[in-house]
């Protein structure tokens, strides 16, 4: 991914209006990021933790996403996140929910799917061994490569206008 200023950050958020994308607050270490080893940009709001941002490249165009996580803890014993299709332990995948874009989300159409409850799967799916004996057995590049699409795939659902 290519270096990203705050400004163009904040520019990109599609279900966010102007006065809340600028009240959004960055990662704590946003100046240290090492933009070579991301495929898209994925933070926790470190003041709200029920929010979580991804800033995606789409066609080219930066699109950020806020995300909402859904209340209350999973009873679940494992859990499999959707973005970089790994298995975790319950408590570490949660449903994050974000506002369409446009007139839809303004009528309250989202989307959601369940992912790495601290929206680290571009670092899960760099390591060499899956993390369980039943996820998908693939080369790292390919886990990258499916995270980035599936991620693209989440950002492009939240732009689609409502049928």
């Amino acid at each position: 991914m290519r270096a990203l200023t705050e400004a163009e950050i904040r520019e990109s958020f599609v279900n966010a209006e102007r006065t809340d994308a600028s009240a959004i607050a960055l990662p704590h270490d946003f100046l240290l990021t090492e933009w070579d080893h991301l495929d898209f940009l994925a933070w926790r709001d470190p003041r709200t933790r029920s929010r979580g941002y991804i800033v995606a490249e789409i066609d080219g165009e930066l699109a950020g996403v806020v995300l909402r996580a859904a209340d209350g803890a999973s009873n679940a014993r494992s859990a499999f996140c959707n973005i970089c299709r790994t298995m975790q332990p319950g408590n570490q995948v949660a449903l994050f929910t974000a506002r369409k874009a446009g007139s839809a989300g303004e009528h309250g159409d989202s989307v959601g799917t369940y992912i790495c409850a601290d929206l680290s799967c571009h670092e899960n799916v760099r390591l060499a061994l899956p993390l369980a004996p039943n996820e998908y057995r693939t080369s790292v590049d390919m886990k990258i490569d499916g995270t980035k699409r599936r991620t693209r795939d989440f950002v492009e659902r939240v732009l689609a206008k409502a049928a």
